[in-house]
């Protein structure tokens, strides 16, 4: 078992947490690793133990948007789940799934629009893509997949509202259960049935 936090840590690991809410809220900083790290320089707090959990730093990013961008934030959350909800029905042969903080509801004015696809051929959406004169850029980034981290194949398209990136993995890893949620969290990833139920649950701007 670890070695219990001092009063002190504990202090800085929940200022750490505020300042990358803070770094990812206002200044577009995707990567929670990432801005967690620079808020620890920030406050000169190299020590690695002080740092907040991805969880801790969720919940200080929707305490930031509650407190500071409650109106502009709702309101580009519905923008940007609507446009998602566009592009899950459009690609609704490929099995995809809407995943990150336009999900969760975290999502800046910076943010990305994150889906994933299950389907055996990269090749086939890029196909499907051109057939539709949508221009993408071809990448690749690591996702976490079962119990392991790899890389798999994207393809970035510029949208009305925000950039979408898609992962493109087989359908196998559908199979694996995303980790278990506590009670009324949100999945990690939804069809497109379910972001029209979060949609339809928001109230009307």
């Amino acid at each position: 078992m670890g070695k219990a936090l001092s009063a002190k840590q504990l202090q800085m690991r929940d200022r750490i947490a505020q300042a990358a809410a803070r770094l990812i809220a206002q200044d577009g900083v995707h990567d929670y690793a990432l801005a967690k790290r620079k808020a620890a320089r920030q406050l000169g707090a190299p020590d690695t133990h002080s740092l907040p959990s991805n969880g801790e730093v969720e919940q200080a990013v929707r305490a930031y948007q509650a407190l500071y961008q409650k109106d502009e934030h709702a309101e580009h959350l519905r923008r940007l789940r609507t446009e998602a909800l566009d592009w899950l029905r459009l690609l609704e042969r490929f099995n995809p799934y809407l995943i990150g903080s336009v999900l969760n509801g975290t999502a800046s004015r910076h943010s990305d629009i994150n889906v994933q696809l299950f389907t055996d051929s990269s090749k086939d959406v890029e196909l499907f893509l051109l057939g539709r004169g949508l221009a993408y850029k071809a990448g690749e980034k690591r996702v976490r997949a079962g119990e392991g981290v790899r890389l798999v194949p994207t393809l970035t398209l510029v949208g009305p509202q925000a950039l979408l990136e898609l992962a493109v993995l087989e359908p196998e890893s559908l199979r694996t259960a995303p980790r278990a949620l506590p009670e009324g969290r949100l999945p990690e990833r939804a069809r497109a049935a379910q972001v029209e139920a979060l949609l339809a649950a928001e109230p009307a701007p």
